[in-house]
């Protein structure tokens, strides 16, 4: 760092919702203890602040998987924005409904409002740069950034907030591509969804696909349908003429996630209290710097009592040993538990449980607690560096619980109903499919069914395999050994405060990444409050502290 009063010179590579949070908590910390510095923010987005994932020109129809009602990402006390809900209020002259799943164009023009507040506060000493950041490279006094022509003074620290970079594709999306390029056969991403948009207008009565069953092939099915002219009411979905004849969405289960609580008082019956937050809280700190077995005992302890306590408050019968027994699937093979259910009976079942027209499962129990309690489980877990088997296992849990609390809204799940009476979308081909390259396209065959399709829709999110990453500046520090994954299945080595430890485990001077490609050195991380919560704090704090011990 400068020493003396000297302010000193931050980088950070990448302007969305992690490096907003980053900045708003950086910029309190300043006006909070005198701490002094400028920062370069490299972003070529034509829509910083929001991200890819909330540009404002997307699709209306690409929705958040979060309600008004928990929507809870506080303003810092210098922005003028507001709550999302107040913001969303002014702007539309409508007042939210606190069950509605908002589009997320309109958060991403909500974040792009606290972006200019935060440089309103800033007084100058933030600028954005619509550059890609091609390289960074540690020298002597600092680290140097090569973006765009205009060579750049050393920096004293770098931030890395990537979000999910570019990946190099899996074989089996190899193969497709190469496939796509010497056929006739369309291959498509979900995402712009805005573009996809386009593309389907293309599609009207012909076959396809979509690889993934979650929550982005919700978007693709609204785009594919609504967003050709269909709609959808409470007899059902109406249709256009414009659409494809039939859509064919597959995973490796076939099983779509089970939507969240339809209202608010349904959503109220999986409330903790608050001793039970705390429990956790204090729970997950201690799983974190245990052994394995360990972690789950202790998990399994603070969950056990209080999913036993809803299912008995919601009139569910609770055998002896129910809650243990499902926990223990759990943890042993994620969703083995539903695994002789179709596609079909999940889906009706999913609705049953958010309408609160069935009593809520197990399952479904631990799925809404362990999404109410995300807070609790990062305030434990991200303080602390966490053992790599012990991150394995805690990640794996939390990753696999996503089905339940990552569901998405009541509404979408009705709408793959409707586009399934309506003879659109067919899930016998749902589960795990084999695929046959055709000269037009694909052949798709499970369990004795069978379907030729022309285009392929990929709907699956990379996984923060840092081995895979395409994008730089990450992958080069990858291959340096400046980012070394914790463990298998895992992202980068970072301490609580975002700095980056190499191959070797050691800090890297300077060097801070928040966000996705941590993932295992913090938990829960795909998550828009996270965005704006502690880690962003600590980070802040580490800058501040770092500049201070250097004076």
């Amino acid at each position: 760092m400068k020493s003396g009063t000297a302010a000193a010179r931050i980088a950070i590579v990448g302007l969305g919702p992690r490096s907003l949070g980053a900045l708003e908590a950086l910029v309190a910390h300043l006006s909070d203890n005198g701490c002094r510095v400028t920062v370069d923010v490299f972003e070529p987005s034509d829509a910083p602040g929001a991200g890819p994932n909330f540009h404002p020109d997307e699709s209306p129809l690409c929705l958040l998987n979060i309600p008004f009602r928990d929507i809870a990402i506080r303003p810092p006390a210098f922005s003028r924005a507001g709550s999302f809900a107040e913001w969303f209020a002014r702007h539309t002259g409508e007042q939210a409904d606190p069950d509605s799943f908002p589009p997320r164009a309109d958060l991403g023009r909500y974040l792009q409002a606290r972006l200019d507040d935060l440089l309103d506060a800033s007084n100058g000493t933030i600028t954005i740069i619509p550059e890609q950041v091609a390289q960074i490279e540690r020298r002597d006094a600092g680290w140097q950034v090569h973006a765009g022509d205009q060579p750049r003074a050393l920096y004293d620290e770098v931030l890395l907030t990537p979000g999910q970079p570019e990946t190099a594709p899996d074989d089996q999306l190899s193969e497709w591509q190469d496939h796509a390029r010497d056929t006739q056969a369309q291959l498509a991403q979900a995402y712009p969804a805005a573009q996809l948009a386009k593309r389907a207008q293309d599609w009207t009565g012909r076959t396809v696909a979509t690889r993934g069953l979650g929550l982005s092939t919700f978007d693709v099915l609204r785009v594919l349908t609504c967003g050709q002219g269909g709609r959808f009411d409470a007899q059902g979905y109406h249709p256009s003429g414009r659409e494809p004849a039939a859509i064919y969405p597959f995973s490796l289960n076939g099983h779509p996630p089970f939507p969240k609580p339809a209202t608010e008082a349904l959503d109220a019956r999986f409330d903790l209290h608050p001793s039970e937050v705390d429990r956790f809280s204090q729970a997950m700190a201690q799983a974190a710097v245990a052994d394995p077995d360990t972690a789950r005992a202790t998990i399994n302890a603070t969950l056990e009592p209080v999913v036993t306590r809803i299912l008995t408050d919601c009139d569910a019968k609770v055998p002896e040993g129910a809650v243990a027994d499902w926990l223990h699937a759990e943890w042993t093979d994620a969703g083995s538990q539903e695994k002789d259910m179709s596609p079909m009976d999940m889906l009706r079942t999913g609705i049953a449980l958010a309408e609160g027209s069935r009593a809520p499962t197990t399952g479904y129990v631990v799925g809404q607690v362990w999404r109410k309690a995300q807070d609790a489980l990062r305030a434990g877990y991200n303080p602390v560096e966490t053992p790599a088997e012990t991150a394995e296992v805690l990640v794996g849990f939390d990753e696999g619980l996503k089905r339940y609390s990552y569901g998405p809204p009541l509404s979408a799940s009705h709408e793959l109903m409707a586009l399934i009476d309506a003879g659109i979308v067919d899930l016998d081909l749902a589960v795990d499919p084999d695929f046959t390259l055709t000269d037009s396209g694909w052949t798709l065959e499970t369990g004795g069914n069978t379907a030729r399709v022309s285009v392929m829709i990929d709907a699956v999110l990379p996984s923060p395999d840092l081995s895979a990453i395409a994008a730089v500046p990450v992958c080069t520090l990858v291959e340096n050994g400046v980012l070394a994954p914790l463990g298998h299945g895992l992202a980068a080595r970072t301490v609580p405060d975002g700095q980056v430890l190499d191959e070797q485990g050691r800090v890297v001077p300077r060097l801070c990444l928040l966000g996705r490609l941590a993932l295992g050195s913090v938990i829960a991380v795909d998550s828009l409050h996270d965005c704006f919560g502690k880690s962003s704090d600590r980070w802040a704090k580490g800058v501040c502290a770092r500049q201070t011990a250097d004076s």
